[in-house]
């Protein structure tokens, strides 16, 4: 008995084509994938700048609040200076990190923290001098740096990153500046607090005052999700 010739070349076409057909579909998928952790990349860096830009509005409005306060108004002038110029700073970095947002298909963020800023706003009305005012604006400054300097590591556009990690260090600088006058104003030294600054007459102690942290903490960093608008 003959044995039975079977035509496999239909077999192998359909086997061909259809490793064709799989290919694609990996290879579209794999699109698909990528644009997706793109899409989700870039609405994380959205987010952690409104959230920055949140937090730049709150510390506006607490400065803005702590100049009308008597004993601050009426207090060392180079307190009431250094508010005023850190409040066009904190505008300047709220309309960079909004513009950021835009820029990466987002929305502007032109309201204040709300969660962090329920606790900053009844520690400010609880205020009863220059200390306590200083020494809230001081972790209020210490939050912001604290919060940009986490977000270095989490961003992942180069820009944003590089626009966290350029004023970070400047609210890094507020706080010191904040922590050394809180320093003086707490030993009695208020005459000190002046600009410019005659350093042989400062404690010796001022520097370490200003400038507790070798390294900036990032614990307790604000969630980039925070400030978001959606």
């Amino acid at each position: 008995m003959r044995a039975e010739h079977i035509d496999t070349r239909l077999l192998k076409e359909r086997t061909e084509r259809s490793r064709n057909m799989n290919g694609d579909a990996v290879r579209i998928t794999e699109r698909v994938l990528k644009d997706a952790a793109a899409d989700d990349a870039a609405k994380k860096d959205v987010m952690a700048l409104q959230t920055a830009a949140a937090l730049e509005h709150l510390a506006v409005s607490v400065y803005r609040t702590a100049a009308g306060l008597p004993f601050i108004k009426n207090g060392t002038k180079t307190v009431a200076e250094f508010i005023a110029t850190t409040v066009q700073q904190h505008q300047e970095h709220a309309k960079a990190f909004n513009a950021a947002a835009v820029k990466a298909g987002g929305k502007e963020q032109t309201r204040p923290d709300e969660q962090y800023g329920d606790m900053v706003r009844r520690t400010l009305s609880s205020a009863r001098n220059p200390v306590d005012v200083i020494k809230l604006s001081a972790s209020l400054e210490d939050m912001a740096a604290r919060t940009y300097t986490k977000y270095v590591g989490q961003v992942h556009d180069t820009r944003v990153r590089r626009l966290f990690a350029s004023v970070a260090p400047v609210e890094a600088q507020h706080r010191a500046t904040l922590l050394a006058v809180q320093s003086l104003l707490a030993s009695g030294h208020e005459n000190l607090v002046e600009i410019p600054t005659d350093a042989p007459r400062l404690p010796a102690a001022l520097g370490s005052a200003g400038i507790p942290d070798v390294f900036q903490a990032t614990a307790n960093a604000r969630p980039m999700s925070e400030g978001a608008v959606l």
